[in-house]
């Protein structure tokens, strides 16, 4: 790891810490008709405290620099809460760092000199549109066919005025914080949408707001995940283990049991 140097006011060099150079194998590719390529680049110069998105950000800027084409890839509040960043990196979604987003994985977890795989999310369900960026509207279409609550209730309520167990409420939140990455089904074998349709049915169907269309919501829910091409769950695990949220799979249990439910003609 080599020391970067600064001139200060004074003219007289100051430390300015220790930077690494890396070599990226970078998937690109024109759009969803391009056969798609990895290429090789170098990042020289990169901080330690740089996020991975950081040090994309200046690859980038030499690329644009030099005339090139930069990489194009998702990203948006940088703050490990939107969901956009997705990227497979050294073949694990969202890099090596449990419970951690791209925008919020530091460089110092690699070492000076590492070679670095980036590429997209692989599933039929979402396209490539460009280089490392994937159509994930997918999941929008999931959300639309039941992932809500539609009963009017005209004004919002006072919080406390409906009683939830602390049990159940605990566990709606937990599930309620999937930010809709689609790790999950990068990671998954199968591609499989399960844990974040599971997070999205389980969050639903424990608050009672959502009880009256709880056992309409998971069949509609999960008969649109089958139909947008999502591969079928068989409880790897790899789902769980990439989650930034580290969303459960006692999800999918859930989800499974208000499935059984809905064919068995539960209200």
């Amino acid at each position: 790891m080599a020391l970067d140097t600064a001139v200060g006011a004074d003219g007289e060099q100051a430390h300015a810490g220790p930077t690494m150079n890396l070599t990226l194998k970078v998937w690109r590719q024109r759009d969803v008709a391009d056969s798609g390529r990895m290429v090789t680049y170098q990042a020289r110069g990169i901080s330690p405290d740089m996020s991975f998105l950081e040090m994309l950000d200046v690859v980038n800027e030499e690329l644009t620099t030099a005339g090139d084409d930069p990489i194009a890839f998702d990203h948006d509040c940088r703050e490990g809460i939107c969901g956009m960043c997705g990227l497979v990196i050294n073949g694990i979604a969202h890099g090596p760092e449990r419970a951690t987003t791209v925008c919020q994985l530091h460089m110092r977890h690699f070492g000076d000199g590492d070679t670095i795989v980036i590429e997209p999310w692989r599933a039929r369900a979402f396209p490539v549109i460009r280089d490392l960026i994937v159509d994930r509207g997918a999941f929008d279409r999931i959300i639309e066919s039941g992932g809500f609550v539609s009963a009017s209730t005209g004004s919002a309520p006072e919080a406390n005025a409906t009683p939830v167990p602390k049990e159940k409420a605990d566990a709606a939140m937990d599930a309620a914080a999937c930010i809709g990455c689609g790790a999950c089904v990068a990671a998954c074998p199968n591609a499989s949408a399960m844990l974040f349709t599971a997070a999205k049915i389980t969050h639903l169907g424990l608050l009672p707001q959502g009880r009256p269309e709880r056992y309409e919501r998971v069949k509609t829910m999960v008969e649109t995940m089958d139909g947008l091409g999502f591969g079928a769950c068989t409880n790897i695990g790899e789902c769980a283990a990439v989650c930034p949220k580290e969303i459960s799979m006692d999800t999918i249990a859930f989800m499974n049991r208000d499935l059984l439910g809905s064919r068995l003609g539960r209200h």
